[in-house]
């Protein structure tokens, strides 16, 4: 009969195996149709175009967003499908929403791709927060396609991005 090992020893067995498949960074036709994924969403957003939007996401796109409470109330995590935001996305409103993007960051294994990029948020000209967006996404026969964006959101400490 063969000893079965606990639970840690296998986690840390595990943490100290070497890696044979590690995400490369991409090659410049790779990443830029990586890039322009994202800039079509954020395109669309600004056009307040879900069906242009959609055209990026996955059909089960997950949406997270990290965030602190008011008033010092701790951390506060959100899951949630697409399909709310894109119909927000093309209810009218006055004011272009505008999401600003800065220093991305790519790494790519095959069909999977993430990427960590900075973000300002503007609704017209008035910065409203900033943060961190992290994407997945994934290739199929139609190209790349955002499975899951999630985000960190503050208020304060954001740096201006220029409109560009």
């Amino acid at each position: 009969m063969r000893p079965i090992l606990p639970c840690s020893l296998l986690a840390a067995l595990a943490l100290t195996c070497p890696v044979s498949a590690r995400a490369q960074v991409p090659a410049d036709r790779t990443r830029a149709e990586i890039l322009a994924t994202i800039t079509t969403l954020f395109d669309a957003m600004r056009q307040a175009d879900s069906a242009k939007a959609r055209t990026v996401l996955h059909p089960k796109t997950v949406l997270v967003s990290a965030s602190e409470r008011p008033n010092g109330g701790g951390p506060a995590v959100s899951v949630d499908p697409v399909n709310g935001w894109l119909a927000s996305m093309a209810t009218p409103h006055a004011e272009v929403y505008d999401e600003r993007l800065r220093n991305p960051i790519v790494q790519v294994d095959g069909n999977l791709a993430s990427v960590w990029v900075e973000y300002v948020f503007y609704i017209g000209s008035r910065l409203s927060h900033c943060g961190v967006d992290a994407f997945q996404l994934a290739r199929d026969a139609t190209g790349w396609k955002i499975v899951a964006l999630a985000d960190t959101r503050r208020r304060a400490g954001c740096t201006e991005i220029p409109p560009g």
